[in-house]
């Protein structure tokens, strides 16, 4: 029977493969609603006998409807859980690799299929992955007399309760407490970085890996701005009494409506083109500074990093209707002008596109302003520091049964944790695989758990190379434009800030 101790009792898994035991589902902090709502999270309650832990526990407040994953119920209040892997049922002094899932900080769980941490814990570390509040529900600003009463920032503090909770009870799994990277991708990623430099999660864990990590932080007045929109949307007053009184179900449903008034509406400024209502908020406290900052000021040399980003993020979310459709060149400047774009970016990028279409353009220079540019500059500000950096780019394509598959946002987490084959993912790696993508997946899983045993993931650091690892299926490199592009965003201050 595959049963372990935790402080607060015991659980029970069942075996994932021959070399596997899973175990789900385990809380490792309290439900946070009724009067635990919109506070930090507090210790889960202990259980006597075994607990089952066979099935995952659920989903944070969200919309969203994904594929092969569960979905949010209101009756759903025990959603602070992890999820274990472990190849060591019997002991063991393995790494460890904590899994922070994306979705603009608003929807996704620890439940999706390309997450399954099985083929990853074969290649020797215990895999975690967890759930934990997002929305308003988990990055709301809540106003109130006294800040500590509702912290900004509940979904990092959440984060840093499952570290903990690792850090105390991961032993039992064969795991070492003292070997720990913390793993994400897009906001997930994003959340990595805020780690980083966040007193509460110092010493909680050692290496970290970082995919597509999505740019913007907001300052308070930003989010108490959208706490005003959000709190009109639910006809209610924009006060800590009032936030309280709406269900999240509220919250969530005057999320959306806000964020459908952004996309239906041009002159909206920044959020028209991908609305984002949530992000880390400098709060002077939870986080004190955003990543970049902190890490050009060596507040993160200590931990290992590896950064990797997709080569053409932004055309997943064309693809799937996230993004707005820019087709003119007066869209294409308003879109310049919204972001505060540096002179003559757009311009290079169409010099080194050429004869490619406007949206291409607005696509790449949005994928590379959210994800791939910012995503180089936490690898060469955190070398440059004194911390040691690998870098790392996905550039696998394929033609797909419904068009071409692109090196899209995503597309590389299946292939890092070794999930190719569920039918949920056909859309987002394009469908029938051949024997170079298993071979691809084969050693991006190799790089992650290499780097959670040694700190290397096989190929030199940024501070001995210039060089990114590039991933494809036939290890061609990247084309030459991407070194033109670069370029230009070098001779660029970057935005740390939503505008």
């Amino acid at each position: 029977m595959d049963t372990f101790r935790t402080k607060n009792g015991s659980v029970q898994g069942f075996r994932a493969s021959a070399e596997v035991v899973a175990v789900l589902g385990i809380p490792y902090a309290a439900p946070p609603f009724g009067a635990n709502r919109f506070r930090e999270p507090l210790p889960a309650p202990a259980w006597t006998g075994v607990r089952d832990c066979t099935d995952f526990g659920p989903v944070a407040p969200q919309s969203a409807q994904l594929p092969g994953a569960p979905v949010w119920s209101p009756d759903d209040e025990d959603i602070l859980t992890v999820n274990i892997w472990t190849p060591a049922p019997e002991g063991g002094h393995l790494p460890v690799l904590v899994w922070i899932h994306g979705g603009a900080y608003s929807f996704g769980s620890s439940a999706q299929p390309d997450f399954d941490g099985t083929t990853l814990a074969c290649a020797g570390p215990v895999v975690v992955t967890l759930n934990y509040r997002l929305g308003f529900e988990g990055f709301g600003h809540v106003p109130a007399a006294e800040a500590t009463a509702y912290p900004d920032n509940r979904g990092l503090l959440d984060q840093v309760a499952a570290l903990r909770w690792i850090r105390e009870n991961i032993a039992a799994f064969g795991g070492d407490p003292g070997n720990v990277t913390v793993v994400g991708q897009s906001s997930g990623a994003a959340s990595v970085a805020c780690l980083m430099v966040m007193d509460r999660a110092r010493g909680l864990f050692h290496r970290a890996i970082a995919h597509s990590a999505a740019s913007p932080c907001y300052t308070l007045e930003i989010a108490a701005a959208t706490t005003r929109e959000i709190a009109a949307a639910a006809s209610c007053p924009a006060t800590a009494e009032g936030l309280t009184s709406a269900t999240p179900q509220a919250l969530v449903i005057a999320s959306d409506r806000v964020v459908d008034d952004y996309r239906r509406d041009p002159a909206s400024g920044s959020r028209h083109y991908d609305p984002a209502l949530y992000a880390p908020v400098l709060d002077g406290d939870v986080l004190p500074t955003d990543p970049l900052t902190g890490m050009a000021a060596g507040v993160t040399r200590e931990v290992d990093l590896l950064v990797c980003h997709t080569t053409e993020e932004y055309w997943l979310l064309d693809a799937v209707g996230s993004s707005a459709k820019i087709t003119t060149d007066e869209q294409l400047a308003l879109f310049a002008e919204d972001f505060s774009l540096p002179d003559g970016l757009v311009a290079g990028y169409r010099a080194a596109m050429p004869h490619t279409p406007v949206l291409d353009v607005y696509l790449a220079v949005f994928g590379d302003l959210m994800f791939g540019e910012y995503s180089n500059r936490l690898a060469e500000l955190h070398a440059q520091a004194g911390g040691r950096a690998f870098l790392s780019r996905f550039d696998r394509r394929r033609t797909g049964p419904h068009g071409l598959v692109r090196a899209w946002h995503c597309a590389d987490i299946p292939f890092a944790f070794g999930n190719l084959d569920s039918d949920c993912l056909n859309f987002l790696i394009g469908g029938a695989l051949t024997s170079a993508d298993h071979g691809l997946a084969r050693r991006m899983v190799r790089a992650w758990a290499d780097f959670a045993t040694t700190g290397n993931p096989g190929w030199p650091s940024v501070n001995d190379s210039t060089q990114a690892k590039i991933w494809s299926a036939d290890d061609d490199p990247a084309d030459d434009k991407a070194a033109a592009i670069r370029a230009l965003w070098i001779k660029a201050d970057f935005p740390v800030l939503c505008p």
